[in-house]
């Protein structure tokens, strides 16, 4: 008899496929339409290590340990908190009606 042999897989990161404005701001756009609002978050702390953590807490004024729990899953951030990250971030919120 064979054993079966174990397979090991990496964890998915969106962080690291997220190289451009164009790609980022397609994955927030998505998560953003989600009506989980920790998709939406889980999608900002991508976006904010792929840019550097350290970096956007320091843009945002915020302290890192701050922006991480600001953007974890139940977190109930402010909407000037998000902005403030958005903004470091280089985005902008749109608004647009739903279709019919």
């Amino acid at each position: 008899m064979i054993a079966p042999t174990k397979t090991t897989t990496a964890e998915f990161d969106a962080a690291e496929f997220l190289r451009d404005e164009a790609s980022i701001a397609c994955f927030l756009t998505e998560a953003a339409g989600d009506a989980n609002p920790d998709v939406f978050l889980a999608a900002l702390a991508a976006v904010a290590r792929a840019r550097g953590m350290s970096d956007i807490a320091r843009k945002a004024g915020l302290g890192r340990q701050s922006l991480y729990k600001a953007l974890a899953p139940g977190a109930n951030p402010h909407y000037l908190t998000l902005r403030k990250v958005m903004d470091s971030l280089g985005v902008v919120f749109t608004i647009a009606a739903k279709a019919p």
